[in-house]
């Protein structure tokens, strides 16, 4: 696994709100009620992360999100036509995301969570599915697991002592 620690200050960032939910609480006096947001934040090139914020008012929510996003940014993998470089399982919690490598001019097919966080990590050509779980945080964090695992060609033959036309043989 690669931990390498991203500036987010010298990036673009977009970010996306994937969803925003009001959660209760029930005291003494009634209810308390908060708004829990997932927000995802890429620079469509290769960086991308999410995070949750939680708050009494909705945007507050949000910017709390897209801080929380901001630090655990991971750098994502592509090849030469802006796809994912093999086909991979990210898992997280019972939900898991198929990524397929796709050729140019497919396009992003994916769900939504899947999608934000596919097209703001830069990938433009990749089928995703959905397994598992269909809770949005879930899918969207086995997204990001299964983009941070992938590895180039030149990883992998570095890590096997091999060449790079080895591996495709």
């Amino acid at each position: 696994m690669r931990h390498t620690i991203i500036d987010a200050s010298q990036l673009e960032l977009e970010e996306k709100v994937v969803s925003i939910k009001r959660v209760t609480k029930v005291v003494k006096g009634g209810r308390n009620f908060r708004f829990t947001a997932l927000v995802v934040v890429g620079d469509r090139n290769g960086h991308v992360g999410a995070g949750l914020g939680k708050a009494a008012e909705i945007p507050e929510a949000i910017r709390k999100g897209k801080e929380d996003a901001m630090k655990k940014l991971v750098t994502v993998a592509r090849d030469s036509n802006n796809s994912v470089t093999h086909d991979f399982i990210g898992k997280f919690g019972s939900a898991q995301v198929l990524m397929k490598k796709a050729p140019e001019g497919t396009g992003v097919i994916a769900g939504g969570p899947a999608r934000a966080v596919v097209e703001l990590a830069g990938i433009q050509n990749i089928r995703t599915k959905s397994l598992g779980s269909r809770n949005k945080q879930n899918v969207v964090l086995a997204t990001i697991d299964g983009l941070r695992q992938l590895k180039t060609p030149e990883e992998v033959a570095r890590l096997r002592g091999k060449a790079v036309d080895e591996i495709f043989a």
